[in-house]
Formats: structure tokens, sequence, C-alpha cells
């Protein structure tokens, strides 16, 4: 077995069963309806969605579908290359999702209670929901062949998991004799102009203080040159909640613990920007406001490389709501009163918008920071509230005329909350109507009251 292969059993595809067809698409005027399951394309059953993408640049297709009454069709298409079929499929994966195999004690996955929808307690550790998503994983379960595929459709960037560099303790952090590989992974990205985006998530008393520095410094030497292997490294406090068992040896960041790491970090920054051109490692937003430090200026996190881990994320927000209230009317047709729910941790950083506001005739807007009992959190990010946490932190509160619910609270695509409270649950327990806001300029309308 290579350096950079583990076992696993490949698993034949499921056809792809067809969930929309794009209005005025090639799928439309073929005539593909949703539940229509696509079997193959041009001889080839597709693996992923990847595989899908790939076969269909081809000019010349053909297409073996079963439709929704079992009957199979054979179709040949003639298209150019760069046309898609408009078609999007009920999964992302027809050959299921590869599955963690660590052991980390600090996964979120098993700090969960027992007993909710079965998708919340899969542990995703796939390669393609990476590179198709940004989702990270550990590269301890690729099999050669996985590694083989990797290099030959480019699958770059990457976004690996690394919290620590050094073998022996990241196999202990991972609970995986294959973790130990890191660094000889990386090299082989290095060597075929491939890259990633990393992550470390600090425990305390762990992996922080020496580890982290050289874990940064590690990584670092991958950032170099015009093609470097390693792109950007974000550092992420751990999360805990009460369901973890109670001798896992864990400890939550503290403000103290978070200020160190800052310090730490940012001096690593101003040595990275004067070696790389780049600051390369960021933090995550929390551990400012954990710190009860205020977040760095827009500028200092380049184009947020890690936006979607947390990194610049209340930074670039607050920048969208400053823009979206730079002009405001000096008052609003009607008196109107409104609550604003987000999680404890960053309600801070939130009120001088609320305050600007609020400075309009007629209009309030409450702010309500709340903590996570179900999680066992008193500072949460706002994606973390549940169902049951917001039953309990709006009981019995005035509202107003109307509550605005971020919808990173809900499962995409679905009114259901992390503990499979729904939402028209938790509209039945409030005596005002519930609104979804999406990002910083549908908030501010809302709060004007606008449709």
């Amino acid at each position: 077995m290579s350096a950079i292969e583990s076992g696993s059993v490949t698993r034949q595809p499921q056809p792809a069963v067809v969930d929309q067809v794009e209005q005025g698409s090639i799928g439309e005027e073929l005539g593909f309806e949703p539940g229509d399951q696509l079997m193959s394309i041009n001889g080839v059953r597709p693996r992923d969605l990847i595989d899908y993408r790939y076969l269909c640049v081809s000019e010349e297709l053909h297409l073996e579908v079963r439709d929704a009454s079992g009957e199979l069709h054979q179709v040949d298409l003639e298209k150019d290359a760069d046309d898609g079929l408009g078609l999007g499929f009920t999964e992302a994966l027809f050959d299921g999702l590869r599955q963690c195999n660590n052991h980390c004690p600090f996964c979120f996955i098993d700090q969960q209670p027992p007993g909710h929808r079965h998708s919340l307690y899969l542990k995703d550790d796939d390669y393609r929901l990476s590179f198709l998503y940004g989702s990270y994983l550990t590269l301890t379960n690729l099999t050669e062949a996985d590694w083989q595929r990797i290099d030959q459709q480019r699958l770059s960037p990457l976004y690996v998991s690394v919290h620590a560099t050094e073998p022996k303790l990241r196999e202990r952090l991972l609970v995986n004799p294959r973790a130990g590989l890191l660094m000889q992974q990386l090299s082989w990205f290095g060597e075929r102009d491939l890259q990633v985006h990393a992550q470390v998530v600090v425990c305390p008393g762990l992996n922080d203080g020496a580890a982290l520095e050289r874990s940064l410094r590690d990584l670092a030497s991958h950032g170099r040159g015009d093609w470097p292997a390693v792109l950007s490294a974000a550092v992420v406090p751990v999360g805990l909640t009460r369901f973890r068992p109670p001798d896992d040896g864990l400890v939550p960041v503290s403000p103290a613990c978070a200020r160190t790491v800052i310090d730490q970090v940012e001096i690593l920054q101003q040595e990275f920007q004067q070696s790389l051109g780049t600051r390369f490692a960021w933090l995550s937003d929390e551990w400012y406001l954990i710190a009860g430090l205020p977040l760095p200026p827009r500028l200092d996190y380049e184009d947020l490389p890690q936006q979607e881990n947390g990194v610049g994320t209340i930074r670039a927000f607050l920048e969208a709501l400053d823009d979206a209230t730079r002009t405001l009317p000096e008052r609003v047709d009607q008196p109107r009163r409104c609550s604003w729910v987000v999680g404890r941790i960053v309600a801070s950083a939130l009120r001088p918008v609320t305050d600007r506001l609020c400075a309009i005739h007629g209009l309030e807007v409450q702010l309500l920071g709340l903590p996570s009992p179900y999680w066992g959190q008193d500072q949460v990010v706002t994606g973390l509230l549940t169902g049951e946490d917001l039953l309990k932190g709006l009981d019995g509160l005035d509202l107003g005329d109307e509550l605005l619910l971020p919808s990173v609270m809900l499962r995409q695509g679905q009114p259901v909350f992390l503990d499979d409270v729904t939402l028209e649950q938790l509209q039945e327990s409030l005596p005002v109507p519930v609104r979804i806001v999406h990002g910083a300029a549908d908030i501010v309308a809302a709060a004007l009251g606008s449709d």
C-alpha cells in the first residue's frame, strides 16, 4: 500500500434521479421530467455529479434514460461542447457518500443527541463533495484509484482538515494511523500542481501553542511559488456541546485563550505576508468575538479565501449591511416594531446596524441575541440556533409586529431546524408572523416593512 492509499469498497453507481429541469434547456427540449433516471452517458454510468459534467462535455451524446413508469429510452443528440443538459439531480453522489473513518473526539457529528433525522449523523469525508461544495475532508480514506482520479480530473482545490501536521499528534487527534501521512500527501498535491485550502480546529491543551505554530509553518512551507499546493489555512475554535462524553478531555475556548491564539496567529500573518506575499493563515471571526475584540478590517481578509469557514463572514456581512443602510428614509409610512433573532455571539457586532435602523422615525428593531440551551452553549453563532432554542428564548417576549428569522438556521431548501423542529411548529407557538430573511439587503428591507 502506498503512502497515500487506504482501503475502500467501490460501490456500483445508482441511476442519477432527475430533480429539476432548467427551463429552456436541452433537457427540457428532450422531454426530461423530475423522477426520470439517467442510466448512462455514452455507455458510462456516472458515479457522481463530477462524472456527469465531464461526460456531458462531449458534443455527441448517447443517453440511456428510464422514465418514471420504468420504460427505457435511448436518446442521441448533438450539441456544443460547453452546453449542459440543464438537469439537476436529487443527489450529487450516485454511488453513495464516503463516510469518515476517523474518531476525532471533537467531531461535531458525534456531539449530537440521538433520535433525529438520519442525515444529521452522516460523517462526510468525501473528496467529491469537497471539490463540488467546499466541505472539508481529512484524506485518510482515499484509495489509490481516488488519488488517480483527483489527478486525472484535476479535482482542485480541495478543502482539507489538518488540525496538526506533526504526524503522531495528528494520528492521536484523528485516532487513525493513516492521519500521519499528511505532509507526504501535501507534497503529492504540489508535485501535480493541485491545490488545497486547509483548516486547523484548535483544541486548547492539545494542538494549540507550539503545535499550532508548527502546523501553520508546515502548511506555509507548501504555500510558496507560482502554484502553491496550500492556498490558505483557517484557524477555527473547537465547538463543544453538552452531548459530548464527559471524560473526553476537551475544554472550550476561553476569552483568555482566544486572545493568546489571536496574538500568536497575527504575528505569523505578518511573517507570512513578508515571505509569501499573503497573510496565508486566518482566524475565524469567532476568535475575536470570544475575546471581546473588534474584527479586523475588511482588507485584512484579502479575497476571503475561507469565508465559508467563518473567516471574514461576519466582517463581509457587516460590510453588506453598511451598504444596505447607506441610504435610509427619515421615517416609515406606518409605525413598525419588529424583532431580529441572531446567535448571542454576534449580537454585539450587529448592534450598530440596529441602532441605525432605530434612528428612523416610527421604526423600532429589537435585536435578540439568543444562547443555545439545546447545545449547552451561551455564545453561539446564528446558524446553530435550533427550534428548541427559539421556542425557549422567545417565550413571553414582546416581538412587535413581525419576527425576522435568518435563513441560515434552516436546513437548506426545507423549513426544518437542526433539531427537527419545523418552521410551522415555531410559527404556531408565536403570536406574530415569522419572516425568513436572506442576506443583508433582505434584512434591511424586511425591517423597513418592504415586500
